[in-house]
């Protein structure tokens, strides 16, 4: 199925000395897709206001063919955006009574700032892996994400790796990583470990409370009553599905086997 229909965004001014070919948008169903470029120019301050310019004149020109508050997704791949960029974002785009939603990128520092921000991000190494369904090999992954803030409702989290969350998750939030998750908080929303298909991954939360876990295929959620445990707890799967246990000397007691693609006790074999 096709994603989207390109909208038009050469500028026609006379007065432009440089043809409009740096913000794209394009339409993929029910939401938009803001594309900047990927480039690092060497006057950056200039090429950002230069950037703002056309992207408001772009809303400004199109505007009217998208209903109010339309989600956005921003596409930026490997440009470093800041906080106050994000803003400069957020506030055209609102003007144009359109509303950023998602943020794609492959740049680490730009995935933590729109994260810190509120947005929901999918860090990715490239544009082309924004739209595939190929199951990444285990082991692939790039390095851990660090983000230090707490996951809102209908805020999603995505990245090709690792992800460390200092601060909570709360309900209607969503981590999703291709390898482990760790929540240096409360657990409350949807934690999604080796996403790309790896049972060797793990989901630890200070208090786990969650409304979902997942590793790899396999699903789990909570029993109606949830017991208040007030320690650390690491979620793994087992060939009877995903477990709980204190995170304790948990990979001291526990090993994984790719036999049974699952984790089991490191004592089990000696049981009778």
């Amino acid at each position: 199925m096709n994603h989207e229909l390109t909208t038009s965004l050469s500028k026609d001014n006379a007065n432009v000395s440089k043809p409009y070919s740096q913000v794209h948008l394009k339409r993929a169903g029910k939401k938009l897709l803001l594309i900047l470029p990927d480039n690092e120019p060497k006057e950056a301050n200039k090429d950002w206001i230069e950037l703002l310019q056309d992207l408001k004149y772009c809303l400004n020109h199109h505007k009217g063919t998208w209903t109010p508050a339309t989600p956005v997704h921003l596409l930026v791949e490997n440009r470093l955006l800041d906080s106050r960029q994000f803003h400069n974002i957020g506030e055209a785009l609102e003007a144009a009574e359109l509303k950023l939603t998602r943020v794609f990128t492959s740049r680490r520092q730009t995935a933590i700032t729109a994260a810190t921000a509120g947005y929901s991000v999918e860090q990715e190494t490239t544009q082309r892996e924004l739209f595939t369904t190929e199951i990444a090999k285990p082991g692939n992954l790039t390095e851990p994400l660090y983000v230090k803030t707490t996951v809102r409702s209908g805020v999603v989290i995505r990245h090709p790796g690792s992800i460390i969350i200092r601060g909570d998750v709360n309900p209607g939030g969503e981590v999703i990583a291709d390898g482990d998750i760790i929540i240096w908080g409360h657990l409350r929303g949807v934690a999604h470990a080796g996403a790309k298909g790896n049972p060797e991954c793990c989901i630890m939360a200070l208090r786990m409370q969650p409304t979902q876990l997942r590793i790899g295929e396999a699903v789990a959620r909570p029993p109606g009553e949830i017991q208040e445990v007030f320690e650390a707890e690491v979620a793994y799967l087992t060939t009877e599905g995903i477990r709980l246990k204190s995170a304790l000397n948990f990979n001291k007691t526990h090993t994984f086997t790719a036999k049974d693609q699952g984790w089991t006790h490191k004592n089990s074999s000696n049981l009778a």
